[in-house]
């Protein structure tokens, strides 16, 4: 029986070394396992480096991704997530044909309902910033798409914490840190 897939967000704690995106990225080559979105960026430690990893998967496939993952030499922590075990954001930028939206008020009345900004506007192109939930940048794609107005189109990947009130890579490396420290007493 196969089990439900659904979207999971991968933490991946590594030491900042090159290659490492390609380490990670193998592991779901492998599992035929498709990457939706992806952000690497610092933590809270130094020299460890945070990827923010999206994957449609089921649980048994994701936890052993996620196993494979914290094998890599270089990783230090790896753990997978549901939506709502984290505070989620993401960032999408829309080029819009400023004719229409100087033709059609409907069009500035959405930006406006979907609490986007518009960074710059000339007689060509309006470009428009919305931060928020996947769901929120999706829902204003789509109805700008609707008026037949985007130029271009492109979000972030999903940024995440968790909702505990340390990184778990703080808990872990503490964690880890007693154990080292009983062992040379």
């Amino acid at each position: 029986m196969s089990q439900e897939k659904k979207l999971y967000t991968l933490l991946v704690y590594s030491e900042n070394v090159a290659g490492m995106l390609s380490q990670i990225s193998a592991v779901f080559t492998r599992r035929q396992v498709n990457i939706e979105s992806i952000n690497a960026s610092a933590s809270t430690i130094p020299n460890v480096h945070k990827y923010t990893i999206t994957a449609w998967s089921d649980e048994e496939q994701i936890i052993k991704i996620t196993k494979a993952i914290e094998k890599k030499i270089d990783v230090v922590k790896a753990d997978f997530y549901t939506d709502d075990q984290l505070f989620i954001h993401e960032v999408a930028l829309y080029k819009i044909a400023t004719p229409v939206l100087m033709k059609t008020p409907e069009v500035s009345r959405t930006i406006r309902k979907h609490n986007a900004r518009m960074l710059e506007v000339n007689p060509t192109y309006t470009t428009v910033l919305l931060n928020g939930l996947t769901e929120d940048i999706i829902s204003l794609y789509d109805s700008l798409d609707a008026f037949d107005c985007i130029l271009q189109y492109t979000r972030s990947g999903r940024i995440a914490v968790t909702r505990s009130y340390d990184e778990p890579i703080s808990v872990f490396l503490n964690h880890q840190e007693q154990n080292n420290h009983g062992e040379t007493e």
